[in-house]
């Protein structure tokens, strides 16, 4: 079964799979691409639960300030490697972190993992992390956060 190479980068780039991944995946899925992104999350997720006994001792802080200087957040996203703490998707999803983080004060880093995230309150923070952890293959940890407001 051939496939559109447009179809391969744009689940490529989603999901960070290699190109004979997205093909396996589109071709079990057939042509389905809702289906393969699901199948290449799930084997993504796999892959990182197997290093779940790793290090994460690598990553960055990220910080955000809300309009008008009044409000930020602070929040340290740990992985495996240098390499990944640099992409640009790692640092998207620590810049979603601290946004959520800025939005109230939570008192504990698990009720901030159990929040319902604000830009899809149908996932909670702790599934963005399982999303990144999947697309990198790699253990990523959310370690520390802070919030300060005046």
């Amino acid at each position: 079964m051939e496939f559109d190479i447009n179809v391969i980068k744009q689940l490529r780039d989603e999901t960070g799979a290699g190109v004979m991944d997205v093909r396996n995946a589109l071709t079990n899925a057939n042509g389905d691409i809702a289906k393969a992104k699901e199948e290449l999350y799930q084997k993504g997720l796999s892959r990182a639960e197997k290093r779940a006994d790793r290090e994460a001792n690598e990553g960055i802080i990220y910080s955000y300030i809300h309009n008008g200087s009044k409000l930020a957040a602070m929040v340290m996203l740990t992985c495996e490697t240098d390499f990944v703490a640099k992409t640009d998707d790692f640092s998207r999803y620590a810049k979603d972190i601290a946004m959520h983080v800025s939005t109230q004060d939570f008192s504990s880093l698990e009720e901030l993992l159990n929040s319902p995230f604000i830009k899809d309150e149908s996932k909670k923070i702790s599934d963005l992390i399982s999303e990144i952890s999947a697309k990198t293959g790699e253990k990523v940890e959310l370690k520390k956060f802070v919030r300060f407001a005046i």
